[in-house]
This record gives C-alpha cells, sequence and structure tokens, in this order.
C-alpha cells in the first residue's frame, strides 16, 4: 500500500518533516524570512502543552506575569557572558518612525537615544522588576512564569525547530539561599521531564550540560534529552540555575532574618514551540502526524458513510448521539474533544485526512453499524487498515482506556526505539565509525546516543564537534558511578555522557 506521506522517512527524513507539517496543515513559512505562521491545528497542540504545563507550575507555586517585548541595549550588556552568548542572535531597534523617502518610499526616522533589543531572552528586563519587587526575606521566593514570544536573528530555519520567532514559557525565581534555587532548577527540570513523557508520550534523559554548553551566564544548565526517529538528539528542555551573576548584574537584594543585606540567587526554565517538532519527529510515520491523545489537537473523528440517501438521516442521527455522549467525558483535564466530518467528499477521502492530522482514534458509522448498534474503530498508532467493529456503547464507556492505550503504546515504542540505538562505547575507532555513515547519499541515518566516558576536557568536545558534528548532550543525572577511560585522550573519566549529533 502506497504512503501518504512522500518521501518516507528513510527516503529523505528532513523533506518527510516539512511535508507531515503541510498534509496535517499545522504550519507554513511566512514572508518574514525564519519566521512561520501556526496554523489552528497546530497552534491547538502548542495550547494544549500551555494548558498542561500551565497547571503543573501552578501545582509548583508559580504565578503568571508578563514583560516587555523590548529590552534597553544597557541591560544586556550587564552581565557579560549573556550578552557575548546572545550578541549574534539579537534583533536590534533603533528609529521609532518611518518617513516618506525621495523615491516614495518610506526611510527610517527619528533615532532611538538608546537601542532597543527585542528580546531573545528575559532575565534582564525581568531582573531590573526583581530588583524593586524584592527587599525582604518576606518577599521571597519569588515564582513567575511568563508566556511569550522571542527572537533569535537564525539563519537556517526549520519549522518549529528553529525559527527566527518563536512562542515559549519562561520561568524566572528568586531565593533566599543557594539550596533553594538549585531545588528550584531540578524541580523544574522533573515538571519538563513528567510533561514529556506523560503528556507528549516521549522518553527523555535528564542531564546537565557541559560548560561549553551552559546558557550564557548560567552556573548550571541542565535539559532533558530526546532521540528522535532519525537517531539525532533534541533538546526538549532546559533550567537553570543562574546562581547570583544575574542578582549583582541587575542588584537584586534582601534583607535577611538578620539585617544583614544579601544578593539573591536566581534561576530561569523554559520550553518552546520545538515541542511540537518534538512531537512530529517522534511519533510520526509515513502516513502523516501521529497525536498523543493527552494533548491531541483533537482525539476523536467521526466519519458518517453518507452515500446511502435512505439512510442517510438515521446515520447523522446515531452519530449525533455519539458525539453528546462522548463530549460529555472528561480526560486529562478537559472534555473529549471531537471532529464531526460530516463533509459532503467520500469516507475514503476524510479518513486519509484525519490519518494525516494524527487523531488518535477514527470512528466510521454506516449501515451495518447502525443495524448492529455498532461502530467501526480505527486507532492511529496502528496501521490504516487495522480497525474493529465495537458496540457503540461500549466504546463510549471504554473510550479513555483505549486513548491511554495508545499513549502507553506510543511511549513503549518511543522507549523501545532509544533503547535499540543507544550504545555503550569504549573504542575510539567504533565511536567514529558509530557517527559515520556507511552510505553517505543518506546521511540521515545518524547512529543514535553513545554512553562514553569523557575526562572533562573542552578539547575533546571541540575535536569530537570539528570531525563529526557531534556533541556531548548532556551529563546524565542518574549516574552509576562507573569510572573509566576517556573514549578521546584516555584520560581518566568518572562517569559516561551522552554524545549524540542533535538538532
Amino acid at each position: 500500500m502506497r504512503n501518504a506521506i512522500s518521501p518516507t522517512r528513510v527516503e529523505d527524513y528532513p523533506e518527510w518533516y516539512q511535508q507531515v507539517i503541510k498534509a496535517a496543515d499545522l504550519a507554513e513559512n511566512s514572508e518574514v524570512r525564519g519566521c512561520m505562521v501556526i496554523k489552528p491545528w497546530g497552534y491547538s497542540l502548542w495550547e494544549n502543552i500551555q494548558r498542561c504545563l500551565d497547571k503543573m507550575f501552578r501545582d509548583t507555586g508559580h504565578r503568571n506575569a508578563y514583560f516587555p517585548l523590548f529590552i534597553p541595549l544597557s541591560y544586556m550588556e550587564k552581565e557579560a557572558e549573556h550578552v557575548e552568548g546572545f550578541a549574534k542572535e539579537c534583533a536590534v531597534v533603533t528609529h521609532h518612525r518611518l518617513e516618506p523617502g525621495e523615491n516614495g518610499g518610506l526611510v527610517p526616522a527619528g533615532p532611538l537615544q538608546e537601542p532597543l533589543i527585542i528580546r531573545p531572552t528575559s532575565e534582564t528586563i525581568i531582573g531590573a522588576a526583581f530588583s524593586r519587587w524584592v527587599q525582604s526575606y518576606r518577599d521571597l521566593p519569588l515564582l513567575i512564569n511568563q508566556w511569550a514570544n522571542v527572537v533569535r536573528w537564525e539563519l537556517r530555519t526549520r519549522l518549529f525547530l528553529r525559527t527566527a520567532e518563536f512562542l515559549w514559557q519562561e520561568g524566572h525565581t528568586v531565593h533566599a539561599t543557594e539550596q533553594e534555587a538549585v531545588d528550584e532548577t531540578l524541580q523544574m527540570l522533573d515538571v519538563y521531564a513528567d510533561f514529556c513523557e506523560n503528556f507528549m508520550a516521549v522518553p527523555v534523559i535528564k542531564g546537565r550540560k557541559t560548560a561549553s554548553e551552559r546558557f550564557p551566564g548560567a552556573v548550571e544548565t541542565y535539559c532533558i534529552e530526546a532521540m528522535m526517529q532519525d537517531q539525532k538528539a533534541l533538546q526538549a528542555g532546559t533550567s537553570h540555575f543562574l546562581g547570583q551573576n544575574f542578582s549583582r548584574a541587575s542588584n537584586i537584594k534582601f534583607q535577611d532574618e538578620n539585617s544583614q543585606e544579601s544578593f539573591a540567587w536566581t534561576t530561569s526554565w523554559g520550553v518552546s514551540t520545538r515541542l511540537v517538532g518534538a512531537l512530529i519527529m517522534a511519533h510520526g510515520d509515513d502516513d502523516g502526524l501521529v497525536m498523543p491523545p493527552r494533548i491531541a489537537a483533537s482525539h476523536i473523528a467521526i466519519i458518517p458513510m453518507l452515500n446511502k440517501e435512505e439512510i442517510k438521516d438515521q446515520v447523522l442521527e446515531y452519530c449525533d448521539d455519539l458525539v453528546a455522549k462522548l463530549k460529555e467525558i472528561n480526560y486529562y483535564g478537559t472534555n473529549i474533544r471531537v471532529e464531526y466530518d460530516k463533509r459532503d467528499t467520500s469516507s475514503g477521502q476524510r479518513t486519509w485526512e484525519w490519518i494525516k492530522k494524527g487523531v488518535p482514534i477514527r470512528i466510521e458509522v454506516g449501515g451495518r453499524e447502525l443495524e448492529e448498534g455498532n461502530v467501526f474503530m480505527g486507532r492511529r498508532d496502528k496501521g490504516p487498515k487495522d480497525k474493529k467493529a465495537m458496540a457503540k456503547d461500549e466504546f463510549v464507556a471504554s473510550v479513555t482506556d483505549i486513548l491511554d492505550d495508545i499513549h502507553n503504546n506510543l511511549f513503549t515504542r518511543a522507549k523501545k526505539f532509544r533503547k535499540e540505538n543507544t550504545k555503550k562505547i569504549d573504542d575510539k575507532d567504533e565511536f567514529y565509525k558509530f557517527f559515520t555513515p556507511e552510505n553517505k547519499k543518506k546521511p540521515e541515518i545518524h547512529g543514535g546516543f553513545a554512553l562514553c566516558h569523557w575526562s572533562g576536557d573542552a578539547d575533546v568536545e571541540e575535536q569530537v564537534k570539528k570531525d563529526l558534528k557531534v556533541t556531548i548532550r548532556c551529563i546524565p543525572l542518574d549516574d552509576d558511578g562507573e569510572e573509566g577511560k576517556c573514549i578521546i585522550s584516555g584520560k581518566p573519566s568518572k562517569q559516561r555522557v551522552i554524545f549524540g549529533k542533535a538538532y
């Protein structure tokens, strides 16, 4: 049987990714280079990600706020590592109006006294607010989250994965002690891992970044790393322990119980619309998008068979009742979302559209189902022809169990794939072979995750990056304490790290 998506993942993975987005009607490139238009089906995924994460943030004591899009240049300059890390990605506003030019066009006029940076991240502008809000230990901890857009002037872009403008959330917190800030950093890393695994069905590895991969200005950066179906890694979320670096830069001080003045300890953490890209690449197949049920844009597509005019009204009445019953059922904090597709097109055409759009469950109802009191059900985690009849009432009663089974199946499948493509390697030649495609005409095969010893030398990182375009994705937090010798230098190593190619 011919696949709905061409090329397939094996034939051309990057183009397959683009075609899935197009077939599922998720997003498109805009007239502004590097920016995207997120279409309703794609934005619904982001809204559901927001809804679930926002509850998790509130459950851990955080509140939402909003801060300016524009950051004065002088604010960015306050923290040296921070400005150096983002300088090449900044979009800068230098004028505040347009005036007619000589040839009838418009030209910038009214130079600003100080240039403004369109936020690439908000530590500095939020730090300025925190310096006003925090005076005493009684004001702490301060736990703030912001849902916003940011701009990082990327030259090589790809929808959802890397765009000049993207949507995200950024958490920013202030604490009285170092340990409280560290605990916060790790707590939010756990929140992200929990969300990815229990809502997106994407298994992740929690770890610490090396010094060269840290967020600019952070003391430590922690991350969750996921494996995509081309064996490349995707950094799905980060949480940063900022120490007192940004407190010193923004003058965030407080008086403790003994009236002693101290600089506060801060954190920041974030995930973005990149999670939609992760979802596509972790679960999608050669027929299109596969949505994990707990954040799916819609849970069920109901497709009445309307080719027989004499029973059309009865079929629609039967489906009306089914839709009404399903919409009353709660699933992970929201009523089940149903697409009721009564369009005047062939049932096959409608079915394939919902397959490509990734709806977890498809229900077909025709004369036979009407007569027998059944529904004909297909699951998106199974093949298009793998369908079965169920009693209508039985389906309604078990629909949440079916959705959970789909989630568990997707998670198990993704975890099995990661395990099959993760290897402990102790030999340098084997390491280089692992990341070198046998068929250079198909470089989409990227090896996977290599668990290897590393001495801690930055020179080793640079060598591997230069030779293979491979980086240390993270130093896993679930360290087993195994000591050994560095895969490249042969120097002593305290634990294995994860090497991989990445997005």
